[in-house]
């Protein structure tokens, strides 16, 4: 913790805001869905979700794929610690909101479903687009699909397995985003990003999870950056956002949001 907290501080020595941004491309991004202020409706709803999950002291085995929980060590835990703990905050949801908002996207993947917070704000991003998301832990899956259904969330389809063989029989050929979050090592992260890089158009985002976060994921992240594929990249300290834009000149930005 100690290490995340100096890796912060050096992160916000070097971050800047919408008035450090040239890119025409980026500025927009910036003003108009990072730093967008408006109270969407949709922001109740994201926060009445997770309240329900916090409601609930139920508690349920856990089948860890991935590096693991920095908090909660055992197997069994309840659905209130994992939403606190290991669930998207409300912060991370209303930008995830936004970004699905901002550029309407369609078709969209996410690695890593938890208790569908992340997956439920994307959702209401766009009510009409695609959503597949997968979850390795069987019971989490089982669980999280049923809330789906509580809170009428249809357009999610939750895939449940190792990450690395299931995204193999996805029959997507295209996404417009895909939204990194489990299995926080290297060596995953790297062959999920290799696997899928076949899926990204011009206009398409991949989002990575805690990117900081366990030291693996840093070695990631920069080899990611440098992807000759990879054109324009956003480091925001909890995730890095990666663009696929060729009519863009390569380049990396660091962001506080």
């Amino acid at each position: 913790m100690v290490k995340l907290i100096a890796l912060y501080i050096k992160f916000l020595l070097k971050s800047k805001n919408q008035h450090g941004v040239q890119s025409p491309f980026v500025f927009d991004l910036v003003t108009k869905c990072f730093y967008d202020k408006t109270r969407h409706s949709a922001y109740s709803k994201l926060k009445g979700y997770k309240k329900h999950l916090l409601s609930n002291n139920n508690t349920i085995e856990i089948k860890d794929l991935g590096a693991g929980s920095r908090v909660m060590k055992n197997n069994t835990r309840t659905i209130h610690d994992i939403a606190k703990n290991a669930g998207t905050t409300i912060h991370r949801a209303k930008l995830l909101y936004r970004i699905s908002n901002h550029f309407q996207l369609k078709n969209i993947l996410e690695l890593g479903t938890s208790m569908g917070i992340a997956s439920q704000a994307m959702s209401l991003g766009n009510p009409e687009a695609k959503i597949t998301t997968i979850e390795g832990c069987p019971n989490i899956s089982k669980f999280t699909s049923n809330t789906f259904k509580q809170f009428d969330l249809k357009n999610i389809n939750v895939q449940t397995g190792d990450f690395g063989k299931v995204i193999k029989t996805l029959d997507t050929s295209a996404y417009d985003l895909i939204y990194f979050d489990g299995n926080h090592q290297k060596k995953a992260t790297l062959s999920y990003f290799e696997t899928l890089l076949k899926t990204a158009h011009n206009d398409s985002i991949f989002i990575f999870d805690d990117i900081y976060w366990p030291d693996g994921m840093r070695e990631a992240w920069q080899i990611i950056k440098q992807h000759p594929k990879v054109t324009v990249t956003i480091d925001t300290f909890f995730w890095g956002i990666v663009f696929f834009r060729k009519e863009q000149a390569k380049e990396h930005f660091t962001i506080r949001v």
